[in-house]
C-alpha cells in the first residue's frame, strides 16, 4: 500500500513565516527518512516556474530516494489542467489532484463537466489520473455529479472527509458516497474543541488517531490497497505562537502519522 506525504505536511515550514523555507529536495529527503514512498507536490505554485532542468533534478532526486511523485493544483480550466499534465509527465507523476473552484472561477456542475471533458482525454492518453478533492465549497452531490458526468476511469475523487465537515456533511456519509470513485486519499485527523468560556467550538487538526476520523471505516469502504490508491499525510496544525514550536510540532505530527499508518496498514 502506497504511503506518502504532501507539501501540506510541511505547511508552516514552507510558509513565508519560516526563516528558511524547505525546498522540494528538503521535503523529499524528509519523506525518505520516514520510509514513505510517495510525495505529493500539492498547491505549490512555484513548481509552475521550474525550468525543464529543475524539473529533471526534482525527478532525479525522487528516483534516487525511491519516491514516487504526485501533483496537486486547483481549478478545472483545460489550459491549466494541461499545464499540470505536462508537469506530471516531466516529473514521472501518474496522479494530479485538483479542486473545482479557484479564486476567480466557480463553475457549476454542467460547466465543470464540459471543461473536464476537454481535458481528461489527454490525461487518459498519457496514463495520468485526475482526482477532484472533497471540500466544503462544493457539495458531495455536485462533486459526484461532475465525476459521473465526465465518466472516465482517469477522473475520480480525492477523498478528504474532514474538509466537508464545514459544509455540515458527516465524514461517514462523504466516505460512503465517494468510496467507489476514490483515486487518492488525504489522511488527516480533526476534532472540535470548546472555545474559551465554552462559547462555540474550534474545528482543527489533531494527531492521527486522537480525533473524529474513522480511519478503519474509511479504509474498509475504499479498499485502497486493492485499487492502488495512495494515502497522503496532511495536517491541520494551528500556529503555535512562534515558528520553532510550530515546526517542531509539525514534524512530530508527521512522524506520528507515518508510524500510526504503518501500524494500521500492517494490521489490515
Amino acid at each position: 500500500m502506497a504511503l506518502g506525504l504532501s507539501t501540506y505536511a510541511f505547511f508552516w515550514q514552507i510558509s513565508s513565516g519560516a526563516p528558511r523555507p524547505l525546498t522540494l529536495a528538503d521535503m523529499l529527503r524528509r519523506t525518505h527518512e520516514l520510509d514513505a514512498d510517495v510525495f505529493q507536490i500539492c498547491d505549490y505554485p512555484l513548481i509552475e516556474t521550474f525550468s525543464d532542468e529543475l524539473l529533471a533534478e526534482v525527478r532525479a532526486t525522487a528516483d534516487s530516494l525511491g519516491i514516487r511523485l504526485e501533483l496537486g493544483t486547483r481549478g478545472v480550466r483545460p489550459a491549466h489542467l494541461l499545464t499540470y499534465l505536462d508537469l506530471a509527465e516531466k516529473l514521472g507523476a501518474r496522479f494530479v489532484r485538483s479542486m473545482l473552484n479557484t479564486a476567480d472561477h466557480r463553475p457549476a456542475v454542467r460547466e465543470a463537466v464540459g471543461l473536464l471533458r476537454e481535458a481528461v482525454p489527454a490525461y487518459a492518453e498519457r496514463g495520468v489520473t485526475l482526482g477532484l478533492e472533497t471540500y466544503e465549497q462544493v457539495s458531495t452531490d455536485d462533486l459526484l455529479a461532475v465525476v459521473t458526468g465526465v465518466d472516465s476511469p482517469h477522473l475520480g475523487v480525492c477523498l478528504d472527509p474532514g474538509n466537508s465537515v464545514a459544509r455540515l456533511e458527516r465524514p461517514a456519509d462523504v466516505i460512503g458516497r465517494t468510496a467507489p470513485y476514490v483515486v487518492n486519499i488525504h489522511v488527516k485527523d480533526f476534532a472540535f474543541t470548546r472555545r474559551d468560556g465554552w462559547v462555540g467550538f474550534t474545528l482543527a487538526g489533531c494527531p492521527l488517531g486522537e480525533g473524529l476520523l474513522d480511519y478503519d471505516g474509511m479504509i474498509a469502504a475504499v479498499g485502497p490497497e486493492e485499487k492502488g490508491v495512495s494515502q497522503i499525510v496532511e495536517h491541520w496544525l494551528p500556529w503555535q505562537g512562534g515558528f520553532e514550536e510550530t515546526a517542531r510540532l509539525e514534524d512530530q505530527w508527521t512522524q506520528h502519522s507515518v508510524r500510526t499508518l504503518n501500524t494500521l496498514m500492517r494490521s489490515t
